[in-house]
């Protein structure tokens, strides 16, 4: 069992439903491609 009571496995839950823990997400190829054409602040 990976929790050691009925507790640990609540608290685990809290930490997930308050988002302190995630899965990492991949880019999508559409983000990288819209950062290519931003211009930078500077030269605008």
């Amino acid at each position: 069992m990976p929790f050691c009571s009925r507790r640990c496995k609540l608290i685990d839950l809290r930490r997930w439903l308050d988002e302190e823990y995630g899965l990492p997400m991949p880019r999508d190829a559409d983000e990288d491609e819209e950062d290519e054409w931003k211009v930078p602040e500077d030269e605008e």
